[in-house]
């Protein structure tokens, strides 16, 4: 029997000091339409692959919520107790019932982080170039290095000219070889202002000497003004750029801000607690993750931990334990987590430490037989079979194969509603497939097939792929947030409004939400 709450309880649970998993189980352009403060983006899609990464402790309270105006909710909150999940309740009406009560909701992803980020420009009053400013010191060929707080992806896409990427996490390990002087201005930079503001302020705070400043507005003040950005960059740091001369530095920074370092042993009693949720984060790069960590470590890139935590901890008030082989790294970034008002900690040794902890239990993924691709042409010929495609709407928009229709599981079952022809399933993660059939296909017989090897099998076959630029159409495609991804794809008004929301997230913020960040106070930041 599902269990309902109202909004007056759940904001009293958030903010009551106990651990809580606030997930927004709507698809991702749904969650980033209109959603509270506090939610976890755990789309209902992808519910049981990420559901035990984001909460381990299967008694971890946890509340699900949509937007009051589908059962979405409720369906994932009986997948949640089948996961063992004993501790799951349901917002009654969702963000509408939410909205009701008087309380806010927020656009866009990633919002506490963001949101901290302009209550840090605030606090610190972080150094900033414009966009025109640092166009003309390029002109003049100013001795200035760009370094760009993004992840290689991101920058891949678009970058300021002579920029490196450097993400934020890797800074204050490798900015001393990417800049050996001491004089050279610094400019970090990402899309919007964030990273930007974040990752200046972390070589501030450091005692960096060289002047540092954030660039105003990213690569979309830099586009606004019209100057031309880099696609398809690969300018990167080294693989052996890193140099521990920040080590004291980031100690110290650690020290000044309350970082606690616990031992293996005191982190290996936590992972015995069934009261508290434990999470251990290696802040590395995900080369150096690849090629050895600690067991029951997940990998949490040290800028993205910053940027995006939503996508790797989902439980407010969780243990963090953070971890690198270098002494930099993780103290730098954990700094930024404790002021973010987490519970984050630094594993003493790190990698050397010989920590050891169990991973988090997933469930087994459900069988699903599947067919290749040449056997699934031939029965498409013969109309045997009817193809289902649940990869992601904008994949489907650009290329898919003919015959084709597009669903995501909340609405799967209903898609195929009188369908008599066997189903066969198109994903490129399996699991996501598998998943869908076993929740929203039970019982269907025949049973639904998976293209073996998805799409990236139809093509190597040689087979036909049909393109429908504009199906599904916008309105269906619950999955993509357009007003985030627009501002990259030329629409000026859409970065324009984009800046505009960025920063007005903090006035959003009531005083609860706005007193659980724990950063100093102006004077205080002046002084540290």
């Amino acid at each position: 029997m599902t269990s309902f709450i109202d909004p007056k309880t759940l904001k009293s649970w958030l903010h009551d000091g106990g651990e809580i998993a606030l997930l927004d189980v709507r698809e991702h352009g749904q969650y980033g339409e209109a959603h509270l403060f506090y939610g976890i983006p755990l789309p209902f899609s992808r519910l049981e692959l990420d559901a035990p990464r984001l909460m381990p402790r299967r008694s971890v309270r946890v509340v699900a919520y949509d937007g009051g105006d589908s059962d979405v909710a409720e369906r994932a909150a009986h997948r949640l107790a089948a996961l063992d999940y004993t501790d799951v309740h349901v917002l009654q009406g969702g963000t509408r019932a939410w909205k009701a009560a008087g309380h806010a909701l927020f656009a866009g992803v990633n919002l506490p982080s963001k949101t901290f980020g302009e209550l840090a420009e605030e606090v610190y009053h972080t150094p900033r170039v414009s966009a025109d400013q640092l166009a003309e010191m390029l002109a003049r060929k100013d001795k200035v290095v760009v370094l760009d707080g993004r992840p290689v992806s991101e920058f891949h896409k678009m970058n300021i000219p002579t920029a490196t990427c450097c993400p934020n996490g890797e800074l204050a390990y490798r900015v001393r070889r990417l800049v050996p002087d001491t004089t050279t201005p610094i400019v970090i930079n990402c899309a919007g202002r964030t990273r930007s503001i974040i990752g200046a302020q972390t070589l501030i705070n450091l005692g960096l000497p060289n002047p540092v400043y954030a660039l105003e507005n990213g690569t979309q003040g830099w586009y606004l003004n019209d100057h031309a950005l880099e696609h398809g960059g690969t300018r990167r740091y080294a693989a052996d750029s890193g140099n521990a001369d920040l080590r004291p530095a980031a100690k110290a920074l650690a020290e000044r801000f309350g970082v606690p370092t616990v031992t293996a042993q005191t982190v290996q009693q936590w992972a015995g607690d069934a009261g508290r949720s434990l999470f251990l984060c290696d802040v590395r790069t995900p080369e150096e993750f690849a090629a050895r960590t600690l067991p029951g470590a997940q990998h949490t890139p040290g800028g993205q931990l910053m940027q995006a935590g939503d996508q790797y901890v989902g439980v407010r008030g969780a243990r963090l334990v953070l971890f690198d082989d270098d002494g930099v790294r993780a103290p730098t970034i954990a700094h930024w987590l404790r002021q973010m008002g987490h519970d984050a900690s630094v594993l003493e040794g790190g990698l050397a430490s010989g920590l050891s902890l169990a991973p988090a239990a997933a469930p087994a993924t459900p069988a699903l037989a599947t067919i290749d691709a040449q056997a699934l042409s031939a029965r498409l010929a013969q109309g045997e079979v009817a193809l289902v495609d649940l990869r992601p709407s904008m994949q489907f928009r650009a290329g898919h194969i003919p015959q084709a229709r597009w669903s995501i599981r909340p609405h799967l079952a209903d898609d195929v509603k009188g369908e008599t022809r066997q189903l066969v399933l198109v994903a490129d993660d399996a699991g996501l497939a598998a998943w869908a059939a076993a929740s929203e296909l039970a019982g269907l017989s025949p049973a639904p097939l998976l293209l073996e090897g998805g799409m990236a099998a139809w093509r190597d076959a040689g087979l036909p792929v049909q393109a429908t630029p504009v199906q599904p159409a916008d309105a269906d495609c619950i999955d993509y947030l357009f007003f985030v991804h627009d501002r990259h794809d030329g629409n000026k008004e859409a970065a324009r409004r984009y800046l505009a929301w960025e920063t007005g997230l903090v006035a959003q913020l009531d005083a609860q939400e706005r007193s659980a960040f724990r950063l100093p106070t102006a004077s205080a930041a002046r002084h540290a």
